[in-house]
Parts: C-alpha cells; sequence; structure tokens
C-alpha cells in the first residue's frame, strides 16, 4: 500500500437523534463514530463527498482528523448505505495500532480478462468473491489484490487457493479451496423462437364449397327474417 495515508478531516458532532442525522445528510454531511479499545467512542461528521473520495479510493488504512485533536490511523469497520440510492448514510471506523496485526476486508481485481482463451470463446466470466479476509500489520494491508485470470478456459474456477498475498500478509479462510473466487461458464444459449409450422392449423368447414353455400344460406335467412 501507499506509504503515505489518505487523510480524512471531520469535525466534532454533540446534537444527536434521527432529525439531526437527517438534517446533516441533507447538508451534505454524513455522521459518524470511531471506536478505541479501552477508550470512549467519538463521534464526528465529515463532508459527504471527503467520505465517498476516500471509501472510493479504497483505502484499506487511512488517517482521520477530527478539529481539536491529532489524527489518528483508522480502518473502516462499518458503512450503511441507502437502501435505494446507496447513498453513505453513517460511517463507522476503528482506530488501529500500528504495530499489532488486525484483520480487514480486502478488494479482488481481476486482470487479463480481456485475453483469456475462454472468454474469447464466448464464455461467461463470473466475479463470485469480491472481497477477501486478510490479517496483517495495519500499514501492511494492501489496497487491493489482484488475480490474472489470463489463461483461464471454459469451466474453469479459480478460488482463494489461487490468489498471491504480499509477503507479512496472511489470507484468512478456514479452507481456502472451498472460496470460490472466479468462475468461467460455457456460453448462454438464447433459446430458439418456436417454428411457425407449430401454429394451430386453420379450420375448413367440410364440404368445401358446400360449407360456403350454407353460411350463404344463413345469411339469406337472416335477412328475409329482419324484413
Amino acid at each position: 500500500m501507499s506509504s503515505e495515508r489518505a487523510t480524512l478531516t471531520a469535525t466534532t458532532r454533540s446534537e444527536f437523534g434521527t432529525r439531526i442525522s437527517r438534517r446533516l445528510r441533507r447538508d451534505g454531511k454524513v455522521p459518524g463514530v470511531v471506536y478505541s479499545d479501552g477508550k470512549e467512542a467519538t463521534t464526528f461528521q465529515v463532508e459527504s463527498r471527503d467520505a465517498r473520495i476516500i471509501l472510493g479510493e479504497g483505502h484499506a488504512l487511512f488517517d482521520l482528523q477530527v478539529e481539536g485533536s491529532d489524527a489518528i490511523p483508522v480502518v473502516v469497520k462499518e458503512q450503511q448505505h441507502h437502501p435505494v440510492r446507496g447513498d453513505l448514510q453513517h460511517l463507522d471506523l476503528q482506530q488501529v495500532d500500528l504495530n499489532q496485526a488486525i484483520q480487514a476486508e480486502v478488494t479482488v481485481e481481476l486482470t487479463g480478462d480481456d485475453v483469456s482463451p475462454g472468454v474469447k470463446q464466448g464464455g461467461v466470466l463470473e466475479h463470485v468473491t469480491r472481497e477477501v479476509t486478510v490479517e496483517a500489520l495495519p500499514t501492511e494491508i494492501p489496497d487491493s489484490l489482484t488475480l490474472d485470470v489470463s489463461e483461464l478456459e471454459i469451466n474453469d474456477t479459480l478460488t482463494l487457493e489461487d490468489l498471491t498475498a504480499p509477503e507479512g500478509v496472511e489470507l484468512i479462510a478456514e479452507d481456502p479451496t472451498e472460496v470460490t473466487i472466479v468462475t468461467l461458464s460455457p456460453p448462454r444459449v438464447e433459446a430458439e423462437p418456436e417454428d411457425d409450422l407449430e401454429a394451430e392449423p386453420e379450420v375448413v368447414g367440410e364440404g368445401g364449397e358446400e360449407g360456403d353455400d350454407a353460411a350463404e344460406g344463413d345469411a339469406g335467412e337472416d335477412s328475409s327474417d329482419e324484413e
């Protein structure tokens, strides 16, 4: 990861409640809490735009600078989003000790999909697991891990066992072979439209022309009745 950590600047928050949180969001801010082992949690508010930048860049570790306090290293504990719009609603952070290993979720990025033989043959590449758990010192946690899929053929599968972590970083799973990262399935076959010949045949009256004559006779009778 980068040697220089990104910094999220925030201000203290002294008012609480649902109405206050809604007002903050309308004003373009996001409420948050930072937890620290052995210390009381600190509440803060941050500009929504600044939070989106930090989270969007995928920083596993960054500094939180709350006004009036020194910057502290933190990781994301939980982030809540609006179920429809996807807007960030609340941010929970965890202060960490840079000398103590922690576990964190790291994004898995795929490379080589454009040259994969299976993809070129029309196979469907499915990215099953997009985040994996790693354990390392906070400063050693990568922002992302890369998995090369350039050699994948149709029906191939890659698991956590195929993912390589940097030195000092451990992938956490009970059985890495059971954690599927990506699969390449055969091309999807579209259902062909039904043959027109299967349409229900037209019903023709018995006797052909005789049937037509009978119909005309019926029509004539109807006319005479009307008179």
